[in-house]
């Protein structure tokens, strides 16, 4: 449980990534750099000359089309972070800095099971500060058109109820309900998915660039088009936890 681990944490040494962005189609490397305490998540665009750092805040969230982008005051972005962060969340890193060379984070699979495991084989390093945290003290509920979204205080730890509402017979109407102190495997390991008919749609916006079945689930009609199906039955809403996960 991440309350029962007080002090701050970061990784115990750097570890380096590479690979295709999901929409912009850019190769990039990153390195995660152990930070010191009360440094937080800052994102570095080392292909840039000067004012190249963007902290994770929601205040530098610029765009949530489809990924989370985050930009800072003079304008330098970067895109599809929910995955790292969310893998971040789950190995309790509060600390790092994330350099990367290009304006999108790498899709690497389409979940965040590299990430974890990369991060979870560097190892993580306590450090002396203590956490801090929010605290839910009353209800808070949001709505737009379908769209439902509320937080309500728990005093065990984080729990995340989704529901997914698709018209398509295999996504459908499926939820789930994760407790953050359990095994999160299926989460973490759960890719990001796409109707087969939305692929056109989300092209034309010049988005998915660099989406293959590498990286996506894609549906069509009643069929999982990727080699060896679903790696687990709920990997649509879990992947949406995921995400919801990253972006909290």
């Amino acid at each position: 449980n991440l309350m029962d681990n007080l002090n701050q944490k970061t990784l115990f040494k750097p570890v380096s990534f590479k690979g295709v962005g999901l929409h912009t189609g850019l190769f990039s490397k990153v390195n995660l750099i152990p930070a010191k305490e009360n440094t937080g998540i800052i994102f570095k665009r080392i292909d840039l000359d000067d004012n190249n750092e963007i902290e994770a805040n929601f205040k530098n969230v610029s765009s949530a089309k489809l990924c989370t982008t985050l930009k800072n005051d003079y304008g330098a972005i970067v895109s599809t972070v929910e995955h790292l962060m969310a893998a971040f969340y789950i190995t309790g890193i509060d600390n790092v800095i994330v350099e990367i060379d290009n304006s999108e984070i790498p899709i690497m699979d389409g979940s965040s099971k590299d990430f974890v495991e990369l991060i979870n084989e560097a190892g993580t390093k306590e450090l002396y500060a203590k956490r801090k945290f929010l605290k839910i003290t009353k209800n808070i509920s949001f709505n737009e058109e379908e769209k439902k979204i509320s937080i309500e205080p728990n005093s065990e730890n984080l729990e995340v109820n989704f529901q997914l509402s698709y018209n398509n017979q295999i996504i459908g109407n499926q939820k789930n309900s994760i407790s953050f102190n359990g095994d999160l495997k299926e989460v973490y390991s759960s890719r990001t998915f796409c109707l087969y008919e939305d692929v056109e749609k989300i092209k034309q916006f010049g988005l998915a660039k660099g989406g293959s079945l590498d990286n996506a689930v894609v549906v069509k009609g009643e069929k999982v088009l990727n080699d060896g199906g679903l790696r687990n039955e709920k990997e649509f809403v879990n992947h949406k936890i995921l995400d919801c996960m990253g972006d909290l």
